[in-house]
């Protein structure tokens, strides 16, 4: 590799970087720049419309590290409102994902302690606070939620959404 190239993947590798920091800042309940964006179809679904909710699903954040309920069944193609109400005294968040997406997120959430995030399958709640995530699974399986603020995944605060195919 010559000196011209190397300098240039470094330089691409610090942009990508320092574009992955600035983008995940601003911790909130309620992204403001995700309602910019076109939905992204992701493997576990896309963002939905408030317009299209089926049913809510209650989902309790606590500081000893769980989710409740911590298994959900939605049927393929359904919007849900999934309304999570911190009770604890800590910042909590929900990121749905893949188990491959969840862990590599967190790697890179170690790598960038400070780095925030306001993606469309993310929601941060502040302690005693309640945040809203409208999402439609148009994917059937199972796929994956998590805390990933500091340390809080590796405590084991996750949980499980099954998706069923339609009938």
């Amino acid at each position: 590799m010559n000196k011209t190239f190397k300098s240039i993947a470094a330089g691409l590798a610090l942009a990508a970087v320092a574009t992955a920091s600035l983008a995940h800042e601003g911790h909130s309940a309620h992204p403001k720049s995700a309602a910019a964006l076109a939905p992204e179809q992701k493997a576990w679904g896309i963002a939905g419309k408030a317009s299209a909710v089926k049913r809510t699903i209650d989902i309790a954040m606590a500081d000893d590290m769980t989710f409740t309920p911590s298994v959900i069944e939605v049927r393929e193609g359904d919007t849900i409102r999934l309304r999570l109400k911190n009770r604890g005294k800590e910042l909590h968040e929900l990121v749905l994902g893949t188990i491959a997406e969840i862990e590599a997120h967190a790697a890179m959430m170690k790598k960038f302690p400070d780095m925030e995030h306001d993606d469309p399958w993310m929601v941060h709640v502040p302690a005693g606070k309640t945040g809203d995530m409208v999402w439609t699974f148009n994917r059937a399986g199972d796929f994956d939620f998590a805390c990933l603020v500091k340390d809080h995944y590796e405590l084991g605060m996750a949980g499980r959404i099954r998706v069923q195919g339609r009938r």
